[in-house]
């Protein structure tokens, strides 16, 4: 693994990014990025396929005789944030910013494509894939239902989120589940409406929604096993507009996360059930409309654990760290994962008080990941393709 010729890179991949940074695009937005991406791949001697999943891109090289395969996946999209650091390339668009750090994530695949160009030390192909549409309704979905992996037929596939809050450049996986499955209940609980005066004569469904919302709260506690983890968020609570009068309806929005299949359909039971209960107890009624969205992101064994091995060769002075347990928030890698096993891992983006958390603000993606993570994606595909 040639490091020195990574490290060169650093001054052009920080103008790459600091240029993605500079004018962010959201979901099935980033035409700009995608032609970015696309020209530099094309430049770089890659086969390159646009128009997947929208706007997203496919960059393939192969080299030797061997029939294996490996796919790295970045994400290209941005947040409707508004974005407060003040940095010289903040964005010029107001409303929009990479406040996740996919901007990061799309130049270090960026690093690496070049790095595996200009050494071609591998024996077989790689599919380097950049995603539209991580932050909502997703891109990884919409590229897998046309046809991703059968255009592209990936043995495993990888990717890399950075993680503030941990140190600098530190490699942290886990095998099975590395973050939570997400689905959405809206709720409508109907009542009859009165006067605030005269609440007997009304069927109130502020106050049935209320019990609602603290029942919702003995499920992980009651009805989940203490050694899996779930958790019930109501996001929005909604009824009425005057304090005198007792509206018809109330609504609610609740986030739920789980990360097991059986936990999930335990989720899916037990809540509209309780729902149902709960208004009925009160005299109201309950529509509930239960979405599933992104399932579990699950990492496989033997592919977590070449991730590990990999890891450890790319550490420098940073030890690779087993996450004992899931994170909650969810990732759209999760469809990839479940066509073709492999491995997603977080890449420490730094502990100091200046670290933001991801979706703040005032948050920036590390630059010295820039060369870290490019290391890490080159010697993977250098393990997993090897010259004989």
């Amino acid at each position: 693994m040639k490091s020195d010729l990574v490290n060169s890179y650093a001054p052009a991949l920080a103008a790459i990014r600091h240029d993605l940074h500079q004018h962010p695009e959201l979901l099935f937005e980033e035409f700009r990025t995608s032609g970015i991406v696309a020209r530099e791949l094309a430049r770089l001697g890659y086969q390159v396929t646009t128009g997947l999943g929208g706007t997203g891109v496919v960059g393939t090289l192969q080299r030797g005789t061997s029939r294996k395969s490996v796919g790295i996946r970045a994400d290209m999209d941005a947040l409707p944030i508004h974005e407060t650091t003040g940095l010289p390339y903040a964005s010029a668009t107001p409303g929009k910013m990479h406040a996740c750090g996919h901007d990061g994530h799309t130049t270090v695949l960026l690093g690496a494509a070049r790095y595996l160009a200009e050494t071609q030390n591998f024996d077989g192909t790689v599919h380097l894939i950049f995603q539209p549409a991580e932050e909502d309704v997703s891109g990884a979905k919409r590229m897998v239902e046309e046809g991703l992996f059968k255009q592209f037929p990936c043995d495993a596939i990888f990717a890399m989120h950075n993680m503030p809050g941990f140190p600098e450049g530190q490699i942290l996986t886990r095998s099975g589940p590395i973050m939570a499955a997400v689905d959405m209940a809206k709720v409508i609980v109907k009542g009859v409406g009165g006067h605030g005066a005269m609440p007997h004569k009304a069927v109130d469904p502020v106050v049935a929604a209320s019990s609602i919302v603290m029942a919702l709260q003995t499920i992980v506690a009651r009805n989940i096993d203490p050694g899996e983890q779930a958790v019930i968020t109501v996001g929005a609570f909604n009824a009425g507009n005057f304090c005198t009068i007792i509206p018809e309806t109330a609504t609610l929005d609740i986030g739920i996360r789980s990360c097991t299949k059986e936990v999930r359909e335990q989720l899916a039971q037990r809540i509209p059930a309780l729902i149902k209960a709960q208004a009925e107890s009160f005299g109201c009624t309950a529509e509930i409309d239960y979405q599933y969205s992104y399932p579990s992101t699950t990492n496989s064994p033997k592919e977590t654990e070449f991730a590990f091995a990999v890891a450890r060769e790319v550490s420098g002075n940073q030890p690779v760290h087993e996450l004992p347990y899931p994170f909650m928030v969810s990732e759209d890698f999760a469809y990839m994962l479940e066509e073709v096993p492999g491995c997603y891992l977080m890449l420490g983006n730094g502990d100091g008080p200046e670290r933001r958390m991801l979706h703040d603000p005032g948050y920036d993606f590390n630059d010295a990941l820039l060369t870290k993570g490019t290391l890490l994606w080159g010697r993977l595909v250098e393990r997993f393709l090897p010259v004989a």
